[in-house]
């Protein structure tokens, strides 16, 4: 469904609130770079809804069905990257905080005064950016195979960014498709392999419902430009889950490690043998640590809340 969320129209997907009388407690899921919202596992979200939450997808802006914001052009991302490289602010048409907003806006739109924040990669970075700027709105952060944002950290290996930066050498669906099987390839879990015929599978249902690459490049941007969040971290006092990958070839395990170091009394999980990527194994990996934090942040939500 479309709402109307910070000014721009999102496309949102909701579990639903339960029976009446029954509200549940909400997961806010947020995607990563490019990703739409059926990116999410449905094992992961079927997971939640299993154990008793509403859950909350969406597009974020510039993918998918949600606003594409065509008025603002392609941007120039050599250029920019090369401003980046040199310790220069990249010029980004909008930022990671407008992106958390954006979230905020939806729990706004549905009427949700608090939820727990789940993101993946830059889904992270937007969860990270909502806890900072609301943290009153948030009952928990779980930022997945994500990062700081910290300078210095290790960086993805060469292949990776190789494909990366490319572009399909066509638009036809059988060519972007081709494309992006040899990216998450490349990124993919080496200890959890998804069989090829998923891969194409899962990929085939996000190039058909709404390939929209321009935006990922205004995403990319935004991500460079975030260049304060690293040292704005030690604000976060929410409980907070870091889970990545011990084998994620696109943002190694040192983000990992240096996001949990900056927020205090965060817990870490390391996954072995999980790259930058949601297949089942992982999945059942990240609900046993999830689950878990999301009841420990609501029993001392109520333990602290007064009687």
């Amino acid at each position: 469904m479309k709402i109307r969320a910070n000014s721009i129209d999102i496309e949102v997907e909701d579990s639903g609130p339960g029976a009446a009388g029954q509200a549940r407690p909400v997961v806010l899921l947020i995607m990563g770079l490019g990703m739409q919202l059926v990116a999410w596992p449905p094992a992961l979200v079927q997971g939640l809804v299993d154990a008793g939450y509403r859950v909350i997808r969406h597009d974020n802006r510039d993918v998918g069905l949600s606003h594409h914001f065509d008025a603002l052009g392609k941007p120039h991302l050599l250029w920019q990257g090369l401003k980046y490289k040199l310790g220069l602010m990249p010029r980004a048409p909008y930022s990671v905080a407008d992106m958390a907003a954006d979230s905020l806006g939806v729990m706004d739109a549905l009427g949700i005064e608090k939820a727990h924040v789940l993101g993946v990669s830059m889904g992270g970075m937007i969860a990270q950016r909502m806890a900072l700027a609301a943290p009153g709105r948030v009952l928990s952060l779980s930022s997945v195979m994500s990062t700081s944002g910290a300078k210095g950290l290790a960086q993805a290996r060469p292949e990776v960014i190789r494909v990366l930066l490319s572009r399909p050498k066509g638009r036809d669906p059988q060519t972007v498709l081709n494309h992006y099987v040899r990216l998450f390839k490349a990124i993919g879990s080496p200890g959890f392999p998804t069989p090829e015929h998923e891969l194409r599978e899962r990929i085939l249902l996000g190039v058909q419902r709404g390939y929209y690459p321009v935006g990922t490049l205004r995403q990319m941007l935004a991500i460079m430009a975030d260049q304060t969040r690293a040292a704005q971290l030690r604000r976060i006092t929410l409980p907070t889950l870091v889970l990545h990958g011990k084998a994620d070839p696109l943002l190694p395990f040192v983000h990992g490690e240096d996001t949990a170091r900056r927020i205090s009394g965060a817990r870490l999980v390391g996954i072995e043998g999980m790259g930058h990527d949601l297949p089942p194994g992982v999945v059942a990996h990240l609900l046993a640590a999830l689950l878990p934090h999301l009841k420990a942040a609501e029993t001392s939500r109520m333990t602290l809340s007064p009687t």
